[in-house]
């Protein structure tokens, strides 16, 4: 039986263990990733969501860098971000 901080992944990576300080709040806000000093661009879509990072989803298997700038609706800013995890379809971010 999982624990209250496992949760199942997928086959690749049945059991991920909740390494996070602070909740994430559930929410569906549109988001655009950057890098490449702005030339590249990938829209998503934000999943969860608190002050230190995101969990976003993409339509398209995409090869992104680690660091990213990440831009979601209903902010006034674009963030630096680092990418703590990834599978073929979500990464999770953490605000620098």
């Amino acid at each position: 039986m999982m624990s209250d901080t496992e949760k199942p992944t997928g086959p690749e990576n049945p059991v991920h263990t909740e390494r996070r300080e602070r909740a994430r709040e559930d929410v569906e806000r549109r988001a655009r990733l950057f890098w490449n000093n702005g030339s590249c661009m990938l829209p998503g879509v934000v999943l969860d969501l608190n002050e230190d990072g995101a969990r976003i989803r993409f339509g398209d298997i995409c090869a992104i860098p680690d660091e990213v700038y990440v831009e979601i609706e209903g902010s006034d800013r674009v963030r630096p971000a680092v990418i703590r995890w990834r599978s073929l379809t979500e990464i999770g971010v953490a605000f620098d």
